[in-house]
């Protein structure tokens, strides 16, 4: 694919090859991963803007980010009140960041019932005051949405110019509505839509799980860039590969995932979330079948570390 700088209010990323927030997968430890495979931007896990403002020990904790991380810091907040959307956006704990990033497009029932997430896109007014809210921050701002909630509710190109006019600086579209979750195909004719609407950066998201894939979607689109989410948790290194940067040895970047997350968050958390990511980094592989039930039979570092050691990336 293309790869071009991508220019958010001011903020200038090295390509245009983005890692999706993914809520439980993108901590501290693998954003630094991808960006030093060649992802040029990546953001924190989703967190509640609710939870920072009620000081959330929970919430506060996704907001680490490794010394060695030197690119775009950015935060992806969720909330549909925009009193606390404003609150956590001038908040000391978002101070460190440089770009915030507005979740409009989360599909789980839990966010979208609380009238946060995808819900947003059934309510214009809200979501647009929820963007100038965060504007008040200073920072430049993002908003992450889908094509609509249902293919009888398609309202992606009208919810794009909303987000512009609300001073939206960049927009990244998932191909899907709300009710496919991530099944289904990926609607390029309504991201294609959205870019000729607006003139602010595109970002298309869904459906990047290889090289071509990000071309095709590229190309059908017309966007400025691509978004990678579960192609990530899949494969990391899919960064090199669509900047054309050096490839990685496999086994040694998850050793060194493994090492760095045991420092930041402890044995109990490393072992189970590596034990998790080691089998996505191998699924359909030959053995993996054999080797999933061995990881998740793992009950110390000490015999992980031997596992990840010995395997095929």
């Amino acid at each position: 694919m293309q790869l071009k700088q991508i220019d958010i209010g001011g903020l200038k990323t090295p390509n245009n090859v983005f890692l999706a927030p993914l809520a439980g997968y993108t901590n501290a430890v693998f954003r630094e991963m991808c960006f030093s495979l060649g992802a040029g931007l990546t953001f924190t896990e989703m967190v509640s803007a609710k939870g920072l403002c009620y000081n959330s020990k929970n919430t506060e904790e996704l907001l680490y980010v490794t010394p060695n991380y030197n690119g775009i810091k950015a935060v992806q907040l969720f909330g549909g009140d925009p009193e606390y959307m404003r609150r956590a956006a001038e908040s000391e704990f978002i101070a460190p960041f440089e770009l915030i990033d507005i979740n409009m497009g989360c599909p789980v029932p839990k966010i979208f019932n609380n009238g946060d997430g995808s819900a947003l896109m059934a309510d214009f007014s809200r979501a647009s005051a929820v963007i100038a809210a965060c504007k008040k921050s200073g920072k430049p701002v993002s908003v992450k949405f889908r094509t609509g909630l249902s293919a009888d509710k398609i309202v992606a190109e009208d919810f794009a110019k909303m987000c512009e006019d609300s001073g939206a600086d960049m927009i990244t579209v998932h191909g899907r509505t709300r009710d496919k979750i991530y099944a289904g195909e990926v609607n390029f004719a309504e991201i294609e839509r959205v870019k000729r609407a607006v003139k602010i950066p595109v970002i298309a998201n869904g459906g990047v799980f290889s090289v071509s894939d990000a071309d095709n979607l590229m190309q059908k689109t017309g966007a400025d860039g691509v978004m990678v989410a579960r192609g990530a948790m899949y494969s990391p290194w899919i960064f090199a590969e669509l900047t054309g940067a050096p490839l990685p040895d496999k086994r040694a970047l998850v050793l060194k995932q493994l090492e760095d997350t045991l420092v930041l968050f402890g044995g109990r958390f490393a072992l189970v979330f590596m034990r998790k990511m080691a089998a996505f980094y191998t699924k359909g592989k030959p053995g993996s079948a054999s080797l999933r039930e061995k990881l998740f039979t793992c009950h110390s570092i000490e015999k992980l570390r031997g596992m990840i050691s010995e395997t095929e990336f």
